[in-house]
């Protein structure tokens, strides 16, 4: 099963990792430790939830008005 990681940096150093599929979420110190404790979540997740559809999300970005 194919799903999706969106990755943020951390404020603290590292990434936030977060799977819109699942709404799992957890953390890494690098990209590759990040996805590995994001699919070990997803599927722990998985075991309890299965996914009754899993559509591909859409990913896109929008502009917001930026006040400094």
């Amino acid at each position: 099963m194919t799903l999706t990681a969106v990755l943020i940096p951390a404020e603290e150093g590292g990434f936030i990792a977060f799977n819109p599929e699942t709404g799992t979420t957890t953390q890494g110190e690098s990209v590759p430790e990040a996805i590995a404790n994001l699919q070990e979540a997803t599927e722990l997740y998985l075991e309890e939830f299965p996914l009754t559809h899993c559509g591909q999300p859409l990913l896109t970005t929008f502009e917001v008005t930026a006040h400094a």
